[in-house]
């Protein structure tokens, strides 16, 4: 066994990486950007080295600043995580260039996989079904125009090198297709250096099971079951479950045996997970099943394989690259339980899933009792806009599905996140959705019940404006006898006098008042009186009964704002001042903003030019996603003041646009 390795990664999976490897008894080495010399996994880290600015692509994708990073420690192997460098054949010939292990799969393998098309027409000559397309290397906009037809509308249009949902475009018709195939291709560029695509049908409800393979140098191939990733939001996975709900026996095998036969036919090597779109329907035959693709690494969500085998993946993936034989054969593998992962990502849903920035003011996960919690933050950190938004993984196993379901509603109940928008509330309704609960589960599911998952914003509910309230009041430490320190009305001789409140909650004012009475407080929340209790507990817990029926929430506080969650949901409210000058006046509707810090990549508008509403006008890339600001009404774009290529920062102005019959503002 290794006695040092490197990890060429960040975050959550570099922080997961150094865990196992300390059960081990390997030393691990961090690498870091400039952003990241506080980070967690720096910390965790027996030792840490510098690779470069925060640009990943001037850090953790340079190959030589990794490599001599790995050459001065005196490590043995480099362990690539996923993301970055993990499914890149040139660094892995890199390592062995420079005498280092690569934990991971033979360059080759890494090749053969790397390219979707030429990866379909090899699983094709394998006996391994493939989802009808184009997978050729003519690459001509008339050409793909032309295939697309012959597939038939609606189709799918795929970055050829790529992974992780980006370079994807669904196309419904011909009309639309040149500019999908450009924005396609120009985020391909970015996220791969590789702007090849290829198309294929679009399958109407299909579900998203991969399968994990593990292989050794001694010629064994095993796989440990499906999962089930069908639930997506921008092609990305959000919820990961073990093993696929509803899947017959006869099904999982079948699956099986194609994932192995595809890791056979690459001659690979160390974890790789085999992913299948399966079509369910009389047309299609009974769940007929499809090669996508085969990513080259350890997935985001194999927590949930782990869970259900009760294996250390992390651990397999060591003593393969050192060299053992795998620790099981197939006959051997259990599969026990349900497991199911939700990711927790900086991002707002009502947004379109906008990744968010911002500072952990607050940070409250599950306890490890509840749940099984993969991160790489702490109180304190920051998400930059540098990097994938992912805060956590939330692991729930159970004996069954809806005991893992329960279990994982109730673990993300207990979390909160404050400072920066999240999907905390988004996943809490999608673990109580009936749908969800009943396994009907597809890629389209978040589209489809999206009135459910993201509702409008909802008023205070009365335990939350108590507990802003309360918060105010409750001594923070234990009564001193001074009455020049007490916070409850006290009066000489009349009854304790009620402090009145005004929050401001998003756009909306609420008002409430509280007295003490006794060891309680009379409140009146709005309209409503109550009699209340209230306590502080540890982490941010925070208890309030109203008229005897107790409400456990997380409250956190900061610069005079209090955010309170209930069950995943957050309120946020700021208290006014009554003697505060009054609201500055908001800004022009025709003031249209970067919603986040990202570079200008695409300009379809010119100071002059008459919009429509809904019309693009132009696109952010930001954590390696594109991000397109449409016109909000009819007009004249009066002023562009950004470029392509430049970068903007979150609330700039980027584009001044002036209502029909208004002239710009540099005329006459």
């Amino acid at each position: 066994m290794f006695a040092k390795i490197l990890i060429a990664n960040r975050g959550e999976i570099a922080c997961r990486v150094i865990r196992t490897a300390r059960r081990m008894g390997v030393a691990t080495v961090a690498v870091y950007s400039a952003a990241d010399a506080g980070a967690l996994h720096v910390a965790l880290a027996d030792e840490a080295r510098p690779i470069g600015p925060a640009p990943a692509r001037d850090s953790y994708l340079k190959i030589e600043a990794i490599i001599a990073a790995a050459r001065d420690t005196g490590s043995q192997a480099v362990h690539p995580g996923y993301g970055f460098l993990s499914e890149n054949a040139e660094f892995a010939e890199a390592c062995a260039a420079a005498g280092l292990v690569f934990i991971g799969p033979p360059p080759g393998a890494i090749r053969a996989m790397g390219s979707k098309a030429a990866a379909k027409a090899l699983m094709e000559a394998a006996g391994v079904p493939v989802v009808p397309g184009y997978h050729g290397a003519e690459q001509d906009p008339a050409r793909l125009l032309e295939e697309a037809g012959r597939i038939g509308f609606p189709v799918m249009i795929k970055a050829s090198a790529g992974g992780g949902g980006r370079g994807m475009r669904e196309v419904a018709a011909a009309a639309d297709f040149p500019r999908a195939l450009d924005a396609a291709r120009r985020e391909a560029t970015g996220a791969f250096g590789d702007d090849r695509v290829l198309l294929e049908r679009l399958l109407t409800a299909p579900r998203h099971i991969e399968v994990q393979v593990f292989a050794d140098t001694h010629g064994n191939i095993v796989h440990l079951y499906e999962r089930d990733c069908s639930i997506q939001r921008r092609h990305q996975k959000v919820i990961e479950e073990a093993p696929a709900p509803g899947i017959a026996p006869e099904r999982r095998q079948a699956m099986g045996r194609a994932a192995v036969a595809a890791a056979g036919a690459v001659g690979y090597v160390g974890a790789g997970t085999v992913e299948f779109i399966v079509e369910s329907g009389a047309e299609s035959g009974a769940d007929a099943f499809y090669f996508m693709e085969m990513n080259t690494r350890l997935q985001v969500e194999h927590p949930v394989t782990e869970a259900v085998t009760g294996l250390d993946l992390v651990e397999w993936q060591l003593r393969v690259a050192a060299g053992e034989k795998l620790p099981l054969g197939q006959a051997e593998i259990p599969l026990n339980g349900h497991a199911i992962e939700a990711r927790l990502y900086a991002e707002n849903p009502a947004r379109g899933f906008l990744p968010a920035t911002g500072t952990f003011r607050g940070l409250r996960l599950p306890a490890p009792e509840a749940a099984r919690v993969d991160t790489g933050v702490r109180q304190g950190d920051a998400v930059t806009p540098f990097y994938d938004p992912l805060i956590a993984k939330i692991i729930a196993w159970g004996e069954d599905r809806e005991a893992a379901r329960r279990r994982l509603l109730r673990a993300l109940a207990d979390s909160a996140v404050y400072g920066l928008a999240t999907n905390l509330g988004f996943l809490a309704r999608i673990a109580g959705e009936a749908e969800f609960a009943a396994g009907a589960v597809d890629t389209g599911y978040i589209e489809r019940r999206r009135a459910v998952l993201i509702p409008p914003p909802a008023p205070v509910p009365p335990e939350v404006l108590a507990a802003a309230v309360l918060q105010r009041l409750l001594p923070a430490e234990p009564a001193t006898g001074d009455p020049w320190a007490r916070q409850d009305g006290w009066r000489l001789n009349l009854a304790n006098a009620p402090r009145d409140f005004r929050f401001t909650c998003g756009d909306a004012v609420v008002e409430a008042s509280a007295a003490a009475e006794g060891d309680s407080w009379r409140l009146r929340l709005g309209g409503r009186g109550a009699r209340a209790t209230a306590e502080r507990g540890q982490s941010g817990r925070f208890t309030v009964s109203l008229d005897g029926v107790p409400a456990r929430l997380v409250l956190f506080e900061h610069a005079g704002e209090v955010a309170v969650f209930v069950a995943g949901d957050a309120w946020r409210l700021a208290e006014r001042d009554p003697l505060a000058p009054p609201e500055a006046a908001q800004l022009a509707a025709g003031r249209l903003t970067a919603p986040m810090p990202g570079r200008v990549v695409q300009l379809f508008v010119a100071a002059g030019d008459a919009v429509r509403r809904g019309q693009p006008l132009l696109v952010i890339e930001a954590m390696k996603m594109e991000h397109t600001i449409a016109a909000p009404h009819d007009g004249t774009v009066d002023r562009v003041p950004f470029a392509v290529g430049d970068p903007v920062e979150e609330g700039v102005e980027v584009i001044a646009l002036a209502a029909p019959g208004e002239g710009r503002s540099d005329a006459g």
